[in-house]
């Protein structure tokens, strides 16, 4: 047998599965590094790749990272949020590569730690879009670090800062340990307005020790210690369902001011619909709002009815104008059959997405900061928040 003809008959080495990726945010300041050192102290953390981005010709953060048992690199040719984006599907593919071959340590999880100027939503198009990355990372979560004493600032003044808490999986608060006595309503005000923007994201407190891997990893739909996928973990539908089905209005005395900040841009709702839909009728739903809307489309998750195949649902995830890949469970995860669909809009309102729906499907039911009657009531503004 020739050498071509043996290499023909071996069997091809199949990749493993999927490596999840997390993604570390949170304006400048916020203690990122300061969480990240803390979190590769687990054991959990013990094969896991860390990537630090650093805006700017000289990097110094990765220096306050500590030593860690596993690999760290550190991109310093830009943002993450722009021209870093070609670097980072270059440095995967890279450590992949040096993986597979034995070329470095084997890793069995990847941190990327943005920098906090960075809009998350580049790094998610990354791993989401590329055909090769796609195959070889499935993205665990976006954690999101606030800062508890100059958070409610933070996010008047910045709207990348509202972007990051918008899009996260998780959101951690820091620095509650500094805050003086008397700001106990300062900091309920930034909890509220927290859950507001992004109601299906869990709230932990870092300095209450709610910040662990265990809290904070395994946030997307696959979990490892499960056989099937956890939807309603991943959907966090629940929490956009209304408490007694009317509208809730803010006439305090910063309602005014309120209005005008970057958060009141964005909803969040999650759309249900009970019978199942036809193929291509969801379609076309769905690349009318994503080919004209895309901009508006901070993220969307859900699990979706399709009429040819009544016992396998398919699961959406997107940003922006950019979707994973759909994929077919193989049986639904509970006895809930209905479709669930979580948005986070930018400056479009839940009523442009329940009017396209309905064309397509027929009808709808919307949960949202306002409630169930948002379907069937006039929409006000409602300041709200969404995959993992």
């Amino acid at each position: 047998m020739t050498e071509d003809e043996a290499a023909t008959r071996a069997p091809a080495r199949r990749p493993p599965p999927p490596f999840p990726l997390t993604i570390l945010t949170g304006f400048l300041g916020a203690g990122k590094t300061s969480l990240l050192n803390r979190l590769l102290r687990d054991p959990e953390l013990a094969d896991c790749l860390v990537l630090v981005n650093e805006f700017g010709e000289i990097g110094l953060d990765h220096l306050l990272v500590e030593n860690v048992d596993g690999d760290m690199l550190v991109m310093t040719s830009g943002c993450l949020c722009c021209t870093i984006r070609g670097d980072l599907v270059s440095t995967l593919e890279d450590v992949l590569r040096r993986r597979d071959n034995g070329r470095m340590r084997p890793f069995r999880r990847v941190i990327i730690e943005t920098t906090g100027l960075a809009d998350p939503a580049p790094v998610l198009h990354t791993i989401m879009y590329h055909p090769y990355l796609v195959l070889r990372f499935r993205l665990d979560g976006v954690i999101t670090v606030v800062d508890a004493v100059n958070g409610a600032a933070t996010l008047d003044a910045h709207e990348e800062a509202v972007k990051q808490a918008a899009v996260a999986d998780r959101l951690v608060l820091t620095k509650t340990d500094l805050l003086d006595p008397a700001a106990g309503q300062a900091l309920a005000e930034l909890l509220s307005r927290l859950a507001r923007l992004n109601p299906g994201a869990p709230r932990l407190d870092a300095a209450r020790g709610e910040a662990t891997a265990a809290a904070l990893l395994s946030a997307g739909l696959y979990d490892p210690s499960r056989k099937a996928p956890d939807v309603a973990r991943w959907l966090g539908a629940d929490a956009y369902a209304s408490d007694d089905g009317h509208h809730h209005h803010d006439h305090g005395p910063h309602a005014a001011h309120d209005r005008n900040r970057h958060d009141a841009r964005i909803r969040a709702f999650c759309l249900r619909h009970a019978a199942p839909i036809a193929p291509a009728s969801f379609d076309v739903f769905l690349e009318l709002l994503r080919g004209a809307h895309g901009p508006s489309l901070l993220r969307v998750k859900g699990i979706v009815a399709l009429a040819d195949d009544l016992s396998r649902p398919v699961v959406l995830h997107g940003v922006q104008h950019v979707f994973h890949p759909p994929a077919r469970l193989d049986a639904w995860p509970d006895s809930d059959h209905s479709t669930r669909i979580v948005f986070i809009l930018k400056d479009m309102e839940p009523a442009f997405v329940e009017g396209l729906w309905r064309a397509f499907t027929g009808g709808v039911t919307l949960d949202g900061a306002d409630g169930a009657a948002l379907s069937r009531s006039p929409l006000s503004p409602v300041a709200g928040g969404l995959l993992t």
